[in-house]
């Protein structure tokens, strides 16, 4: 007998395996409270982009005879403004929705720096252990030892009050942590094959640092961002509430919660509304950054 052929197209053909894409989408999507989470942060990110369109009035305005109003759907309110007045007569919303962009902005941008020099630190402090590394560690555990907070308010007082200082002390403050994670994760991966057969070819030590090693600490860096990324916004919400930070009457959800601190008894919903912001954006971060850990992990990358 001859034997049976099977065609080509009835043929099984074995299923493509996910690529790393999809499976950091897969086990992303897969925690709920991360997919909540990106979708806040989303939705501030956009409302902080188009607030200057999207308020209903201009954050500076001030409305004559309409100062602390309550919110709307309180007794007492005013249709025009949903979420009330402040001392001023200022719209809360409109405000609120700028101070979004005060926020966000010092946050993105204190990280940022944070995360350039904790990472260039942390990466020459693991190639040149012996002097350089003891002397960066040993500033960086100095720095630790310090309260994030009682720090930045020090370094703040120190500068003055202003965007561009608070920038500055949170960065500052900031940076601890990314040197000694990235030290701990370089000093890891300067013991592999890959970077000693690198080596012995000649790369330059730029190449061996920052094309070499550093892609290969980029997840626990990116998971870190973005848990700093929450802190920097929790500690410009404190050291505009001291009066250090962003400096009224611009709107900045921490110098907005400053102000409304001493009508705290008679009309809380002052200080409501810049609170909730700021406990959303963090919140929302963080449960970013949980699903973030969880889709770095190759540990659970796994399609069931």
């Amino acid at each position: 007998m001859k034997p049976s052929i099977i065609p080509s197209d009835v043929a099984q053909v074995s299923p493509k395996p996910p690529t790393s894409w999809q499976l950091f989408l897969y086990t992303f999507c897969r925690n709920k409270g991360a997919v909540l989470g990106f979708i806040v942060l989303t939705l501030m990110v956009i409302v902080a982009i188009l607030a200057p369109t999207i308020a209903p009035y201009d954050p500076y305005e001030l409305f004559t005879g309409k100062e602390q109003l309550p919110p709307s759907f309180f007794s007492g309110g005013d249709s025009m403004f949903f979420l009330g007045t402040d001392d001023a007569g200022r719209d809360t919303l409109s405000r609120v929705m700028h101070g979004a962009r005060y926020s966000l902005f010092i946050g993105i941008s204190a990280t940022s720096i944070a995360m350039i020099v904790g990472v260039s630190l942390g990466l020459s402090a693991a190639f040149w252990p012996k002097v350089w590394g003891k002397a960066v560690m040993l500033v960086n555990d100095i720095l630790m030892s310090y309260p994030s907070l009682l720090l930045a308010i020090i370094i703040a007082a120190i500068l003055g009050p202003s965007m561009t200082n608070t920038i500055i002390t949170i960065a500052l403050v900031c940076t601890p942590p990314f040197i000694r994670l990235t030290r701990a994760t370089a000093m890891v991966e300067l013991q592999r094959e890959y970077f000693i057969a690198s080596k012995v070819m000649g790369a330059g030590v730029l190449r061996l640092l920052f094309i070499t090693i550093l892609p290969n600490c980029m997840a626990p860096l990116i998971v870190q961002a973005t848990m700093i990324f929450s802190t920097a916004i929790l500690e410009a919400g404190a050291i505009g509430f001291l009066g250090f930070g962003v400096q009224p009457p611009d709107a900045e959800w921490g110098a907005m919660l400053g102000t409304a601190r001493q009508y705290i008894q008679s009309n809380v919903w002052l200080a409501i509304w810049p609170g909730v912001a700021i406990f959303l954006a963090a919140l929302s971060i963080n449960l970013t950054g949980d699903g973030l850990r969880d889709a770095l992990d190759p540990k659970l990358k796994q399609v069931s």
